[in-house]
């Protein structure tokens, strides 16, 4: 075992020791610290200060009830929470998840990921998480207003503009931003930032909902530039068929990219030709109104495969859009069987670590999520100060602010990647980058 394994199986053992049974949590800080802990023990003030230690412990959690009357006057009950990890570097920042999986051990590592990926964006972001195990699915309208509201009632004493400002996150979007807020206001009686990921009629920025998407393929664009290529012609597989993976698609289409797969936990849609805009609207649609897509019209020349996933799909580029750890090794093995030969995460932690390893040796470059799907909160960020300017963007000008902080993130991310022959090590780039700007932070606020 060399130093550094001998230093994280030693660090690990002890966040083991305090987070017991929480495998998401654990493997999300094992990947960080396997990056940064020789560099804070080269760094004495960052190694007095015990900086990657404390931030894998919340500053937080918050765990509430919320009690809510569904259509049929039945009371209902679900867990709500929110994990404040750290506000170093500015007020909590994270979305809010509504979905049955959802637990501690999940948020924890999304807001674990949120610290990290906030300090790449250069914006004054601190990192939190937070949601509730309520599945909206097969609910109605007034349910799901009627829970957002009940949430919204324990959540509110824990944020506001200076605090802590959730956005959205899986089954939460500018609808149900809409609700929460709407019952923030009437508690609180301020009308705030203390939300993002708001509708324009309301304080919200325009593009905010496209900007992980977009700005997922604007990271790629400047992967590719740096390597003397472009996006044109490049086929595309993408996963998912929520919000990233279809924005991505759009984006990727208007830049020349020929995207081949949407997918879903059912199957794959493939386009042997490429998706077209209006295919790619076609989904959105029936994402939108919860339905599946296994049935294309015939027009949009695209191939239904059910069960089978995106991977092993002949591509030169996979974006992985849909959930945590959805590409294991055996996924990871048929994408380097495809010709693949980048791969950017637009899901926060999508590939296993057995994945990564898989194309690690296969020489895939790949940019992590904390990196490439920052563009939401980067968006959020403006949004943010937006809201407090009173003066509010207009497309163009999000757009270029969107492209300008993830040329920004990749430029960052490429100066702190270790290189071996022509391919930068992006996933260290970003762990090491955006450790050192929270730990320069850390320590400059003594022993609190």
């Amino acid at each position: 075992m060399d130093r550094r394994d001998a230093l994280v199986e030693k660090f690990m053992q002890n966040v083991r020791d305090r987070n017991a049974g929480q495998d998401e949590f654990l493997q999300a800080v094992e990947e960080v610290a396997a990056d940064v802990l020789t560099v804070e023990k080269a760094h004495s003030g960052y190694a007095d200060a015990r900086v990657l230690e404390r931030l894998t412990e919340p500053d937080r959690l918050i765990q509430f009830r919320v009690v809510w009357e569904d259509d049929d006057g039945a009371v209902q009950i679900n867990r709500g929470w929110r994990v404040q990890m750290s506000n170093a570097i500015g007020p909590y920042k994270g979305g809010l998840r509504f979905h049955p999986t959802v637990t501690p051990s999940v948020l924890k590592f999304l807001a674990f990921e949120q610290i990290f990926k906030n300090a790449l964006t250069g914006l004054p972001l601190g990192g939190a998480k937070g949601g509730s195990d309520f599945d909206p699915s097969g609910r109605s309208e007034a349910e799901v207003m009627r829970f957002c509201q009940a949430f919204m009632a324990e959540l509110a004493p824990h944020i506001g503009p200076d605090v802590d400002v959730p956005a959205g996150d899986i089954n939460v979007g500018t609808r149900e931003i809409g609700w929460l807020f709407g019952a923030y206001k009437r508690q609180k009686g301020l009308f705030h930032g203390a939300l993002t990921g708001k509708g324009p009629a309301f304080g919200g920025s325009i593009l905010r909902t496209e900007a992980t998407g977009y700005g997922l393929v604007y990271f790629v664009d400047c992967m590719l530039n740096a390597a003397g290529e472009s996006i044109e012609g490049k086929r595309i597989v993408i996963s998912g068929k929520g919000n990233v993976s279809t924005h991505a698609a759009e984006k990727a289409i208007d830049q020349g990219g020929i995207v081949v797969t949407l997918s879903d936990t059912s199957g794959t849609l493939y386009a042997p030709d490429g998706f077209s805009r209006a295919a790619v609207a076609w989904v959105e649609e029936r994402k939108a109104a919860g339905e599946d897509i296994a049935s294309p019209p015939s027009e949009f020349g695209l191939e239904w495969k059910d069960g089978a996933l995106p991977w092993g799909t002949e591509a030169n580029i996979a974006l992985p859009c849909a959930t945590q750890n959805e590409m294991d090794a055996d996924a990871a093995k048929a994408v380097t069987d495809s010709g693949v030969t980048l791969l950017a995460e637009g899901a926060n932690m999508p590939l296993t670590s057995d994945a990564i390893a898989v194309l690690d040796r296969a020489g895939i470059v790949q940019a992590p999520g904390k990196a490439a799907n920052a563009g939401g909160v980067a968006v959020s960020g403006l949004e943010m100060s937006q809201n407090a300017q009173g003066r509010f963007m207009t497309a163009e000008q999000v757009d270029e602010a969107l492209r300008n902080i993830m040329r920004d993130i990749h430029d960052t991310v490429a100066d702190e990647a270790d290189t071996e022959g022509t391919s930068p090590d992006y996933r260290r780039g970003a762990n090491v980058a955006g450790y050192r700007h929270v730990a320069r932070a850390v320590c400059s606020y003594g022993i609190v």
